[in-house]
Formats: structure tokens, C-alpha cells, sequence
């Protein structure tokens, strides 16, 4: 990569630099390859570290980089296309699913999550955490809440714990009838348990993907799952509708 000359560029100086570090990524750079330190970087460019870091971080958010602990910053790979399509109406565990079951705990909702599950405050929900691999890679993970009453059967003596009560957890589920399921999409930070298992640091960009799943009328589960942000393209099915919100407004667009 070359020097190039900031000053005169009369837009942001991190944005010019995003898009000359780009195309050095598609012409000097290959697929995984280490990227020089952050002084080197910001010599050559003739700009402050802050500025650069702006630009790094933008280019991670586009995909185009990925951080990993005890690597550094490399080239990252062609994002990968990852179905959160409702269009096959089926419970969590059931079919060809594309998760792992890892674990199962009693544990209470977040605030959001109790409100979508409408639960009382500080009541315990069965708590399965899964994980989303493609191309053996870890892509995704979830914790998908289910309370109580959505699985009134489940025998504490047959599932105990771990992964064993987890899936009886799913089991119990599919016993009921799933009326339909609702999807929304937003962009986050990577928090620390999430991070660890998706190879990630800590406050990385992530696509937040949250569902609910009904049955008779109410909420039988809440999936909130965390993908990452630089490598996964999310696609949805082409009778789905996208649900678009701004603060308070809300509107649709097919």
C-alpha cells in the first residue's frame, strides 16, 4: 500500500482512508492475511491512530476485516449467506436444524424478553443456549427462553441437566402447536459470553436477530440470537415481509 495525501480531501479523513485501505485489501492483501500494526498503518497514511481506527472499524462493520484475539486484524472472507427465513413454520430443534444444543439453565429473562414473554418480574425461564455452525465455522449464537407453561410436562428426573434437559426442553415444545412466528433485526455489540464463542472481541459489531414463536394466542418462546457481523449475510425467504422501525413509528415494506 502507498502513501496518499489526506488534507485536501474535503470529506472525513477515516472515510477517504476506509476507501483507499479497501481497495488495498482487494489488490495487495489476501484472504486471511495480517494486516501491519496500527503505527505502521497510520504512518504510511500520514494520520492519527484515532482516524485510523475509525477506518478499521468501519471496514469491520462492512466485513471487509475481522479481529482476532491473539492475531491481530486480518482480511476477512466473502461473507457467507446465513436463511433466517420464516418461511418454513417449525419449532426450534425440530427438522434439519442448523443449531447445536450446548446447554440448558434456569434463569431470568431480561427485561425485554419478559415483556415480549409477558412473564412476571423475576420469574425463571428455561434457558437453552445453542450455537449456529456453517462451513465449520461458529456463526451464531442463541438463547432461546421458554417459560414454564410452555413445557408443563418436562420431567426434571429424565433431564436433569446440561445438554440431556436442554433437548428435552425443545421436545416438550414440539408437543405444542406453533400458530406462527415474528422476526426482527437490529445491530449490536458483541457481549463477552457471545463474543467468546464466536471467536470475536468483546463490544464487536453483531446482527441481533430476535423471534417470536405463538401458540394459542400467545408467546411459547423468545430466540434471541447473535450473529456475527462480519461474516454472515443474512437472507430472508421471498414471501416474508420486512418490518421496519423507527423510534416509535412503525411501518411495513414487502
Amino acid at each position: 500500500m502507498g502513501t496518499t495525501q489526506l488534507d485536501s480531501v474535503p470529506e472525513p479523513k477515516y472515510w477517504h482512508l476506509k476507501t483507499v485501505l479497501g481497495e488495498a485489501l482487494d489488490s495487495d492483501f489476501a484472504v486471511g492475511e495480517i494486516l501491519p500494526n496500527e503505527r505502521d498503518l497510520a504512518a504510511r497514511f500520514g494520520v492519527a491512530r484515532a482516524t485510523l481506527r475509525q477506518a478499521l472499524e468501519q471496514l469491520e462493520l462492512e466485513g471487509r476485516l475481522q479481529r482476532r484475539r491473539g492475531v491481530g486484524t486480518t482480511v476477512a472472507p466473502p461473507r457467507m449467506g446465513v436463511d433466517v427465513s420464516t418461511t418454513e413454520h417449525t419449532w426450534p430443534g425440530a427438522g434439519e436444524d442448523a443449531w447445536r444444543t450446548v446447554d440448558c439453565t434456569m434463569v431470568v429473562p431480561p427485561p425485554a424478553v419478559a415483556r415480549l414473554l409477558d412473564t412476571d418480574t423475576g420469574e425463571e425461564t428455561h434457558t437453552v443456549r445453542r450455537l449456529r455452525v456453517t462451513h465449520g465455522q461458529s456463526v451464531a449464537a442463541e438463547l432461546l427462553y421458554i417459560p414454564a407453561s410452555s413445557v408443563p410436562e418436562l420431567s426434571a428426573i429424565d433431564a436433569p441437566s446440561g445438554t440431556a434437559r436442554a433437548r428435552a426442553v425443545l421436545r416438550e415444545l414440539q408437543r405444542l402447536d406453533l400458530e406462527g412466528q415474528d422476526r426482527a433485526v437490529e445491530l449490536g455489540s458483541a457481549r463477552v459470553d457471545d463474543a467468546k464463542e464466536l471467536d470475536r472481541l468483546p463490544g464487536a459489531p453483531v446482527l441481533i436477530v430476535t423471534t417470536r414463536y405463538f401458540t394459542e394466542g400467545r408467546t411459547a418462546a423468545v430466540s434471541v440470537a447473535t450473529y456475527r457481523a462480519d461474516t454472515c449475510r443474512l437472507t430472508f425467504g421471498d414471501s416474508g415481509d420486512l418490518e421496519i422501525s423507527h423510534h416509535n413509528e412503525e411501518r411495513r415494506a414487502s
